[in-house]
């Protein structure tokens, strides 16, 4: 791939939803981005978001896509969108900053990793927690064998949605664009939990529409076998009021690690309890999807411009996203 001339891009975000927000501020906040437009398929709302963040409004996807001015674009649609506007903007020569999840399927995940290739331009999928302070010193602690032999790997994510969550907005709670409790609201912490522990298949599942009135499974259990031989489990659900904070739980033979959100709440190293208060932001949504805080997120786009612009490495690629895909597609396939 051919490096840029400039030290910086030009980026735009097509989706003026919640997320799209957090995009604009990690933008704003770094000196190697430069966030000049927004679309949406809403024009007046695209045009409202535009004046609120001191930009302009394309008229139409196509339109930014058509723009020699746009690097790069952050995609914050729904997630039923995401595979057909990556591959667009991919076959329109723009580099890709994409949401969770990659996409719904593995099926279209393989057709983003080739549009890139095609098109020779880089996409990382937003798995802005693997740059968290506190998610990276357990990932070291684990790597470096601190913590023992792994045995048990889990992730709780016990979450609050109301019924209005679904009903104001037509595409939540469908196949065709939510992808369900795991795809839309879990993704992140079945990323974290195989960014900690590695690959893992799906042993059993259990899930059940025990509250929402929506296609998809609200509540949803499964167990794992991760290929270190630890076993484990997914917990997940839009039915726990008043929304839990996610919990990732990593226990070994001489030292455990527990992550409250992206936040240390218990390392233990041969018997000594490591504290640590370098995490001053938290990145979660128990009860509220427009909670995040934009750090790790800027994070994350910092090192996407540094890869498109000097070729460093992309810590986050398409092998990455697809990932967290397949394994939840396969949770959902064994609970059937």
């Amino acid at each position: 791939m051919r490096k840029m001339n400039k030290d910086y891009l030009n980026f735009g975000i097509v989706g003026c939803g919640t997320v799209a927000s957090i995009h604009a501020e990690a933008l704003k906040s770094l000196n190697n981005a430069r966030f000049i437009s927004v679309t949406d398929s809403n024009l007046s709302k695209a045009r409202e978001f535009a004046q609120k963040q001191g930009v302009w409004a394309h008229d139409s996807f196509e339109d930014m896509l058509n723009d020699p001015e746009i690097d790069a674009v952050c995609i914050c649609t729904p997630s039923g969108f995401h595979a057909e506007n990556a591959i667009r903007a991919l076959n329109a020569g723009k580099h890709v900053v994409l949401e969770k999840p990659m996409a719904l399927n593995t099926q279209d995940c393989e057709r983003i990793k080739e549009a890139c290739a095609k098109n020779r331009k880089l996409l990382t999928v937003i798995s802005q927690l693997r740059f968290s302070n506190d998610v990276v010193t357990v990932k070291e602690a684990i790597d470096s064998g601190k913590l023992g032999k792994i045995v048990m790997c889990s992730a709780y994510m016990k979450y609050w949605r109301s019924p209005e969550y679904y009903s104001d907005v037509s595409w939540r709670g469908t196949f065709a664009f939510d992808g369900g409790i795991l795809m839309n609201q879990g993704v992140h912490g079945v990323d974290m939990l195989l960014y900690l522990a590695g690959n893992a298949k799906v042993i059993n599942s259990k899930g059940k529409r025990l509250f929402h009135d929506i296609e998809f499974d609200d509540t949803v259990i499964s167990m794992l076998e991760f290929e270190s031989g630890a076993l484990g489990v997914i917990e997940a659900s839009t039915c726990a009021y008043p929304g839990l904070e996610r919990r990732i739980e990593i226990i070994g033979t001489t030292g455990s690690a527990v992550l409250i959100e992206n936040m240390i709440d218990k390392l233990i190293i041969d018997n000594n309890t490591v504290i640590t208060k370098e995490n001053l932001f938290k990145c979660g949504s128990a009860n509220n999807p427009a909670s995040i805080d934009y750090v790790c997120h800027a994070r994350q786009i910092d090192n996407f411009i540094r890869a498109v612009l000097y070729g460093e490495k992309l810590f986050i690629d398409t092998e990455d996203g697809a990932k967290a895909v397949a394994l939840i597609e396969k949770i959902y396939a064994a609970a059937l």
